[in-house]
């Protein structure tokens, strides 16, 4: 079957992000098509959908301002990374007053915790997934998982990397860019749903 997955594409690496995307699906023998979302028509019929990174105060604008809420909380399973992590989490410190959130993965996070653009590094990180290089660009901090949810990956004693399953919604959400460096999370991302995962 043919799987059918959106990268928002309103700001943020979302090439990076389709690049990746698709070295995850030849290595995994899926066949995959990827949509570049722009409208909210464009989120039907999705089978998943990656959130890049950017500035969450300018997404959530864009958001609410194209009326996509509601139809991303429908997709089956997403994957937010940075800036997409923080439209994710339940929890958000140093939000905008009156900014919206998707409120779907519960965790907290709080905002460019890791400091300005300037302050951007690279780290080796183990993961569950194996071991990845890890690019962090005014990266927010999650401080909080939830009972369910399952960590991926700690930097020192955070967690930057964590998953979680609600009924039959997928949540991944990673606090640096794995789009730059590895397609072992978007291989994780593309087989969520599957028994293979079900039984790790």
């Amino acid at each position: 079957m043919n799987m059918r997955i959106g990268i928002l594409s309103l700001q943020g690496d979302f090439a990076e992000h389709s690049h990746a995307t698709l070295s995850a699906a030849y290595r995994l023998n899926t066949p995959c098509t990827i949509v570049h979302v722009r409208t909210k028509e464009q989120l039907e019929g999705l089978d998943g959908l990656i959130m890049p990174g950017g500035e969450s105060t300018t997404m959530s604008k864009l958001l609410l301002r194209k009326g996509m809420f509601s139809e991303i909380s429908k997709i089956p399973k997403i994957l937010g990374t940075c800036a997409g992590a923080i439209m994710m989490a339940k929890k958000v410190e140093g939000a905008i007053p009156g900014q919206h959130f998707l409120s779907l993965m519960d965790i907290g996070v709080k905002r460019n915790a890791y400091g300005s653009q300037a302050s951007s590094f690279q780290m080796r990180l183990k993961t569950s997934l194996g071991d990845v290089d890890a690019t962090f660009i005014r990266a927010p901090l999650i401080n909080f998982l939830g009972e369910n949810v399952k960590p991926l990956a700690y930097a020192g004693e955070n967690p930057v990397a964590a998953y979680e399953q609600v009924g039959n919604s997928h949540y991944l959400a990673c606090a640096f860019h794995p789009e730059l460096s590895t397609t072992l999370f978007h291989e994780f991302f593309l087989k969520l749903g599957s028994n293979e995962i079900a039984q790790q």
